[in-house]
Order: structure tokens, then sequence, then C-alpha cells
């Protein structure tokens, strides 16, 4: 049953996931329901980025040393904590207004760069890695190392710059 609907339930999720974002970020009001500081969510975010590049890159190593069951648990812990962060970062897109990088702040260019770059591969990365933990998960794994070959370093880049993201605008929090 999910073999079957898994694609189209792939592409829903992959189209309103980022139009959810959007209207978030649009909103004209927020609504700090959990009363946290506009701090804390970004420093959390970069930590779940930075834990999810490590087990990425720890995953990689696995899969080359072929230990699939470990390959396997370190890939759907780094799926299970960009759920976790997901859902973070939407609640904090509710909670708080958008804090701008100033123009007259160091690296401006290197920064606008490294986020315009996360932005859109991070459009382009949930249909990914949602189409690789699918084929594996339905023992495709042609399918699934031929997807991965792009989903991997896609998805790193997107870890490690949202780390980098935060470090540039931490000063600002």
């Amino acid at each position: 049953m999910l073999e079957k609907r898994g694609p189209a339930v792939i592409i829903i999720i992959s189209i309103l996931v980022p139009l959810v974002v959007v209207f978030l970020m649009l909103m004209p009001e927020r609504y700090n329901f959990l009363g946290i500081e506009s701090g804390l969510l970004p420093l959390f975010h970069a930590v779940i980025n930075g834990m999810t590049a490590v087990l990425l890159t720890t995953g990689f190593i696995l899969i080359k040393k072929e230990s699939r069951t470990a390959h396997r648990w370190v890939m759907t812990t780094a799926f299970l904590l960009s759920a976790v962060f997901l859902v973070s970062y939407v609640i904090s897109k509710i909670s708080n207004d958008p804090v701008p990088y100033p123009d007259e702040a160091p690296l401006k260019a290197l920064y606008l760069f490294i986020l315009l770059t996360h932005i859109v591969l991070s459009g382009i990365i949930l249909p990914l890695v949602l189409y690789t933990m699918y084929f594996a998960w339905n023992k495709k794994f042609e399918k699934h190392k031929k997807i991965a070959r792009w989903t991997f370093p896609i998805w790193l880049y997107v870890a490690v710059t949202g780390v980098l993201v935060y470090v540039f605008m931490q000063p600002y929090y």
C-alpha cells in the first residue's frame, strides 16, 4: 500500500512543506506560543544541523565499509534529526520575527551566497531525501544508490551551511 502511494505522498510533502514555510515567513504577526527566546531556536537548529552533518559523514563511511545495518541506523537517525529540525524551524517561523543580516556587517556577500545556496538546496533536498529513504525502505537498492549519489552531497551541504548561517547570524540574535 505505502509502496504504491509513496511517490504521491513524497510529491505532496515536497510541495506543501516549502509553501508552509514561505507562508509562515510572510505572516504579518508572530505567535510565540512556546515562549521561547528568539536566540535559542537558531542555536538548536545549528546543533541539529551539525549533528546531521556528522551522521551523514558517518553513514557515508559506513556504507563504503559495507556496514549496511550500521549505515541504515545512522541514516535513519539523520533523517529523524532533520524531521525534528523541520518542525522546530516551522515553530521558529511562527514564533519569531526574522532577524536581518545588517548591511554594514562584515562578509555580507559571502553570507548572502551561503544563505541563498542553502535556501535553494533546502527546497531541493526534501524530495531527494524522501525518495532516497523510500527506495531503501522498499529494498530498491539500485535506485537508492543512484539517487543517494545526489542526495548525500546536497544534504551534507545544506546541513553544514545551516551551521554557517547560524555562525554568521549569531551576533545579531
